[in-house]
């Protein structure tokens, strides 16, 4: 029987007479004292069999919706005497008696000096677990805290413990700087709480990484003298030994390597210091099969017996207590943290220094427009918070924005707009290029454009989720950045009319603002595919927008910004003298920088219009079902989905009434069926996979959607020549090859 009581209360601060005058009458308080506090009375009233009556009505699995108690209240409930939300159930459950670092080394639970070989091995490993299950979104008070050697490393007297410890405290340290300087996690991704436990600030770099080399000399040396020599009968517990000190020292070097290649990224001279920091996680990474190879030589938590109320999915070596912090989680209902094993650890650690790695790869960009690209194809790979945030402090590692720490962010926009349509005022040779009122507005706009390119570039290091909300927001800057853009080019069109009556203007700065809003634009709808956002039946209007409209705009700036460069190469740049080879110009003017991006948005338009169609062709025949508009309006869903784009004035916001008429293939004299639309369908994808497969130099991404479109062409024959065309089961829309661009399944 659930037994259920209220609980009524009444305050009386004072007491009434009959008479209805006021007759105060103070209440003892804190031990005799009087106080004016209000006493407080509770009646407890049993509604066991009320409750029991009310919830009869309800089945299994059924809840109960009050409009007071949302999703919200809901999530942040805590469950009572539920040890995974519950934080306070484990310890009290059981009645384990934890004990704090100094308490255990009198206990006897721990050692601080003479430590086995087995216990560092194992100690180490356990703690580097701890460090990545943090790195993925955990308390540090419930990971890399629960090692109780890190509350005190002073009182450590074993050496090579000593100076791991202090070592992984000095890379939390950075690490937290690193992530929070950068400013690209979110509550889910990162906890940066320290709980007041320090990590060795008293200690410097230098001498830490010294301590760490010394350890590994001296473990070198036990190597050599346990190394079997030539002609000495084979002592097994000599290379078990000689095996164990391998697998320490290589430890305290990888450590060692990562510690220093994190401290190089905050090197003054960027460049110089990614070199390094390269270097050192190639080292570092040559150390990773080792450790994984000897994690078998240390203590496993299998081999300890579990302390009582310890969970499973804790560490229960020397060293380790998971409860030592309960007390120090936050108000919110606790996050359970399940600690990696070994095995994922080491795997964890592979990929992060390969990230770290692919990361210094962006200091031989130097176009602002290539850099950008490659944050969004590092950002497709879901890196972690880390690699995230090392790749937006190498790009803008000052307050200041200075591009690698060297030139300004306008200076580097300027060269970017000159590459994209070389403008009049920022040629050489154009009369607008010494003119002080066009300098001056020319410097305004990029000085403008600062703060919306930065946001574009930080919104890249942020998790999906947030990225496709950020995307929506920086679209209101970049309409303002937009109508600034607009009216310099129209103040710059009078000045040169009147300095080169014959020459015409066009809108260079407005297209560039106009390359980067469609580009977030169309990042905006496809983000929604990665995220499965979108319900099948919506795909239809989710196609047509991408290929009649955005990518329809996208070609057209990108083309009318490719005229503009050629034109303005040809009118402003130097021109050979006489007498000499004009090849060089001629080879100039073949190059056509934005040809590859035309290619792409040209067949990626193309592939939407496929999906279009096909979406289409499975309405007509039954296959795809919408649901019934009194319970589904499409009109507010249609709105929703693009509701961001309000705030753009150019391109305009297509509405949808527009989206119907255009749509409605009752217009024509004969509709089309669904084999007409599976037939057009089959086309486009065939083209866009012929127009994909001829850009030089292809991406693993665009491999892939070339893969989807050449599956989706083969799926579309067989539906025309008959195949499961009597079926009226939906088509599966599978994700696995590319997350934007779906595989079409046949059931």
């Amino acid at each position: 029987m659930i037994e259920c009581k209220v609980r009524q209360s009444t305050t009386m601060a004072t007491s009434e007479p009959a008479n209805g005058s006021l007759d105060p009458k103070p209440v003892p308080h804190n031990g005799g004292t009087l106080s004016a506090m209000p006493e407080v009375k509770y009646n407890w009233k049993d509604i066991t069999e009320d409750f029991v009556s009310c919830t009869s009505d309800l089945k299994l699995g059924e809840l109960l919706h009050d409009a007071n108690f949302g999703l919200f209240e809901a999530m942040s409930a805590i469950e009572m005497m539920d040890p995974k939300m519950d934080a306070g159930m484990i310890s009290h459950k059981t009645g384990h008696k934890v004990l704090d670092f100094e308490q255990s080394i009198a206990a006897g639970r721990v050692k601080i000096k003479d430590l086995e070989l087995p216990e560092l091995i194992g100690i180490i490993d356990t703690t580097l677990a701890c460090m990545t299950t943090w790195l993925e979104g955990h308390s540090l008070a419930q990971t890399v805290f629960t090692n109780l050697y890190t509350h005190n490393p002073d009182l450590i007297e074993d050496r090579c413990l000593r100076a791991f410890t202090v070592a992984i405290l000095k890379i939390v340290d950075i690490i937290k700087d690193k992530v929070i300087r950068a400013g690209v996690f979110e509550e889910e991704d990162f906890q940066s709480l320290t709980y007041g436990f320090k990590l060795a600030h008293n200690i410097t770099e230098l001498r830490v990484s010294g301590m760490l080399k010394e350890v590994e000399e001296e473990y070198n040396r036990r190597i050599k003298n346990t190394r079997s020599r030539q002609g000495e009968e084979r002592d097994a517990a000599k290379e078990l030994e000689h095996e164990q000190c391998i697998a320490v020292q290589s430890r305290i070097k990888f450590c060692r390597m990562f510690y220093m290649a994190l401290l190089s990224f905050n090197k003054k001279e960027v460049k110089s210091g990614v070199e390094e920091a390269r270097k050192l996680l190639l080292q570092a990474s040559d150390l990773l099969p080792a450790l994984r190879k000897s994690i078998h030589l240390g203590i496993q938590p299998v081999d300890q017996e579990p302390t009582e109320g310890q969970s499973s999915d804790h560490a229960v070596i020397m060293g380790f207590e998971p409860l030592v912090n309960q007390r120090l989680l936050p108000p919110t209902f606790p996050r359970y943290s399940k600690i990696l094993d070994s095995n994922a650890a080491v795997e964890y650690f592979e990929g992060l220094v390969a990230r770290l790695k692919a990361v210094c790869d962006v200091i031989a960009l130097n176009s602002f427009h290539v850099v950008l690209d490659f944050f969004s194809d590092f950002s497709k790979q879901c890196p972690c918070v880390l690699s995230r945030s090392i790749l937006q402090l190498i790009f803008l590692p000052y307050a200041n924005k200075k591009v690698y720490g060297i030139e300004m962010l306008p200076d580097v926009l300027r060269d970017c707009i000159r590459m994209f349509v070389c403008p009049p005022a920022l040629a050489a040779k154009s009369p607008l290029y010494n003119n002080s009122h066009a300098k001056e507005m020319v410097d305004s706009l990029l000085l403008h454009s600062v703060r919306p390119m930065c946001t574009l570039v930080q919104i890249q290091g942020h998790n999906h989720a947030r990225q496709r909300d950020k995307l929506g927001q920086v679209l209101e800057e970049l309409a303002t950045l937009q109508e600034e853009a607009e009216k310099v080019d129209a103040n710059l069109h009078s000045l040169l009319s009147k300095a080169e009556p014959k020459r015409s203007y066009q809108a260079c700065f407005g297209s560039w603002v106009m390359y980067h809003t469609l580009r977030v634009m169309i990042r905006h709808v496809l983000s929604g595919f990665e995220l499965e956002l979108y319900a099948t039946h919506e795909y239809h209007y989710i196609f047509w927008y991408l290929a009649d409209f955005l990518y329809a705009w996208f070609i057209s700036t990108v083309t009318r910004a490719d005229s503009m460069l050629q034109e303005h190469e040809t009118s402003y740049l130097d021109t050979p003298p006489k007498g000499r080879s004009n090849k060089k110009k001629n080879k100039r003017k073949k190059t056509r920088p934005l040809e590859k991006e035309l290619m792409q948005a040209q067949g990626l338009q193309t592939l939407c219009s496929a999906y279009y169609k096909a979406v289409v062709g499975f309405t007509l025949d039954g296959k795809l079902k919408r649901p019934n508009c009194e319970f589904d309006n499409e009109k507010v869903r249609f709105e929703h989905r693009f509701g961001n784009f309000a705030n753009v004035l150019t391109p305009p916001l297509v509405q949808y009434e527009q989206f119907l008429e255009v749509t409605d293939t009752r217009k024509f004299d004969q509709p089309p069926t669904a084999l007409d639309m599976y037939y057009a369908a089959c086309k486009l994808f065939m083209q866009a996979s012929a127009v994909l497969e001829k850009i030089p130099n292809p991406s693993t991404e665009l491999s892939s959607i070339v893969r989807v479109a050449k599956t989706n062409m083969v799926v579309l024959k067989l539906l025309m020549g008959g195949h499961k065309r009597d079926s009226h089961h939906p088509p599966d829309f599978e994700f696995t090859t590319n997350k934007t661009f779906p595989i079409i399944k046949l059931k």
